[in-house]
This record gives structure tokens, C-alpha cells and sequence, in this order.
């Protein structure tokens, strides 16, 4: 192989170029280049960009853990469309803007009133007016002002079913009230019957929640007054003291009658077990003169003068029985005095 002057010889090789050895400082140089080349501050900062696109793409993914408590229930969307219901403990779910989770507490109790002018549903000043006054079912004005305590039970309805619950848990009991009110007295609404009234109301609204798919339970409702409307308090109260005259009236009456009836009643029955108490003494002693008499009258059949004598003896003992005279008979003799007592000698 012909030598030639290498161009690039640096004194290594004696001045001898050849093609071998050409190629091989040629592959060196290029090495040495992608060396230099990936040790330049503009690739240092290429992998710093690399390992921190990680970083984020490693936190983007970790935003997915998401821990439900006890009172929660979480509500998973995809692109805002609902994809589940997750119940207490961790979970995961695919990072923002994917998915999100809406956590609802189920357990604690929320309350609305009606009738009142702090009602934080209603603005208008005459508004408790208008939702406190119900007609009854007697054609009377009740004023009456109510709370519902309810919670949620279950959060996809809660969240989906309705555009806003609250207002409609709200409007609901109003309408419910005013139809249990109007099937109802007046009386018997403000005098004490209210618990007939909360019980209706609850079990009334509870269904109409049901069918609305709200995720409502109602807990309790309470009814915090039932009162006529003021501007007839005065005329009602005089309606209530009068039917309270007549019923005090009425008792009294009733009081008087229940002793006067009974007394009656009782010497009623006395005067009746005396009367039948003589005629039953009356019929036995005419029965036994009678017997008597019979009893005489067979004896007498059997012997006549010992039968007179002896009426004659009766007879004269019952006549001088009351006599206060002392007869002796002379016949008796001796020392004792023979005195035959007729009566009560004093």
C-alpha cells in the first residue's frame, strides 16, 4: 500500500498515512464529537426539562389518591358525568381535569323554616305571611311556623336528581303542610292535636322526596307555633274563652247530674228492697197464721175442750199481760206465797 502524507498525522505514525489508519482517526474524532456534543450546557438542560416533565407527570398521577371520611360519601365524574359512588376509606381516581370527586356529608342534619321572616329561602317581606297563613279545613286562617330537619342518604341524587335541593326540600314541606292543614280542624291544630300534624307532614313529604329522587331522609318535623292570625287573635281568644265557659258549664252539669242520678238511683233501690222486704215478711207471716190457724183447727177436730181451754188461756194471758193486778189463789196452802204474775208489777 502506497504511503502518503496524512494531512491530519500529528506525529504519531511517522508521517506514514494509510487508509486504515485514516478511518480509525476518523471514527475517534467523531466519538470524541457526540462526546463534546452531549456534554454541552444546552443537552444539561434538555435532560433537567426531561426529569422534571417526570416529576410533574409523577405528581399529576399521585393527585388521584383521595381519602373519604366516615360522615362522607364521594362522587366520582369523568368529564363531569357521574361514574360512581365511593363510600369511607381511601381510593383513587383518575387525576383533574379527567375526573373529580364531590364529597357530601351524609350525616349531619340540615334544617329549613317555614313561616318565618328569616326564612333564608325566601326575600320578600310579605312572604312569611303568605307561606305561615294556611287555610283549615273548617274554613279558618291558622298561623302556623314550621321546621324540617332532614339529611342527606344518599349523594348522587342529592347532587343530580335535582337543581337545587334545598329549595325544593323547602317548597315541598310548604305544600305538603298546606294540604295536611287543609284536611285538618282548626281547633284540634291549635288546642294539642300538633303531633298527628308533624307525623301526616313527615310521612307525606317523605314520600314526595322519594318520588322526586331528592337523596333525602327527613328526620323530624316540628311544629314551632300554630296560632290564629293576629289580626283576629282578640275575636278568637273571646270564641276560645266562651267555648271554655261552656265546657266548664257542661261539666259542671255533667258533675251535678252524675251525683244527683246515682243518689236517686240508690234510694230508688232501697225504697224497692223495703218494699219487697215487708211484702216478703207480710206473705211468710200470713202464711204461718195460716199454718197456725190450720194447725189449730186440727187440734181443735181432735179435741174440742182441751183445744177452748186452751185458746181461753192464750186469750187471757195476752189481755191481762198488761195488767198490773196480782191474783192469789186461796186454794194453795203452805208457806209460799203463791202468786200467779199477770204483768209488770211495780
Amino acid at each position: 500500500m502506497a504511503k502518503k502524507t496524512n494531512p491530519w498525522d500529528n506525529g504519531d505514525d511517522d508521517g506514514i498515512w494509510t487508509a486504515e489508519g485514516d478511518v480509525l482517526k476518523r471514527s475517534k474524532i467523531i466519538d470524541f464529537a457526540k462526546i463534546s456534543k452531549l456534554q454541552s450546557p444546552k443537552d444539561n438542560w434538555n435532560g433537567y426539562i426531561k426529569y422534571g416533565l417526570l416529576l410533574i407527570l409523577a405528581l399529576w398521577l399521585t393527585s388521584g389518591f383521595y381519602q373519604v371520611q366516615p360522615s362522607e360519601q364521594g362522587v366520582v365524574l369523568r368529564f363531569g358525568k357521574y361514574l360512581q359512588t365511593t363510600d369511607a376509606g381511601l381510593h383513587y381516581h383518575l387525576p383533574a381535569p379527567i375526573e373529580e370527586v364531590i364529597k357530601v356529608n351524609v350525616t349531619q342534619e340540615r334544617s329549613i323554616n317555614l313561616g318565618t321572616m328569616d326564612n333564608r329561602y325566601r326575600n320578600a317581606r310579605n312572604t312569611a305571611f303568605t307561606e305561615s297563613h294556611m287555610l283549615t279545613g273548617d274554613e279558618n286562617i291558622v298561623d302556623i311556623n314550621l321546621t324540617v330537619v332532614w339529611k342527606i342518604k344518599d349523594a348522587k341524587n342529592y347532587l343530580f336528581s335535582m337543581r337545587s335541593p334545598d329549595e325544593t326540600v323547602s317548597v315541598a314541606a310548604q305544600s305538603v303542610l298546606r294540604e295536611i292543614v287543609g284536611q285538618s280542624e282548626m281547633q284540634p291544630i291549635i288546642t294539642g292535636d300538633r303531633g298527628k300534624v308533624e307525623d301526616d307532614t313527615k310521612e307525606e313529604l317523605q314520600r314526595v322526596l322519594d318520588e322526586f329522587d331528592a337523596g333525602v331522609q327527613i328526620v323530624r318535623v316540628k311544629l314551632q307555633k300554630a296560632d290564629p292570625p293576629r289580626e283576629v287573635v282578640d275575636a278568637f281568644n273571646e270564641v276560645q274563652r266562651a267555648k271554655a265557659d261552656m265546657e266548664r258549664f257542661k261539666n259542671e252539669a255533667e258533675a251535678y247530674r252524675n251525683e244527683v242520678i246515682p243518689n236517686a238511683k240508690g234510694k230508688a233501690a232501697q225504697i224497692s228492697q223495703a218494699a219487697e222486704a215487708y211484702r216478703s215478711a207480710t206473705v211468710n207471716k200470713a202464711e204461718g197464721e195460716a199454718k197456725r190457724f190450720a194447725s189449730v183447727y186440727e187440734a181443735y177436730k181432735n179435741g174440742k175442750s182441751v183445744t177452748v181451754r186452751k185458746m181461753y188461756l192464750d186469750a187471757m194471758e195476752e189481755v191481762l199481760q198488761k195488767s198490773h193486778k196480782v191474783i192469789i189463789d186461796p186454794s194453795q196452802k203452805g208457806n209460799m206465797l203463791p202468786v200467779l204474775p199477770l204483768g209488770n208489777n211495780k
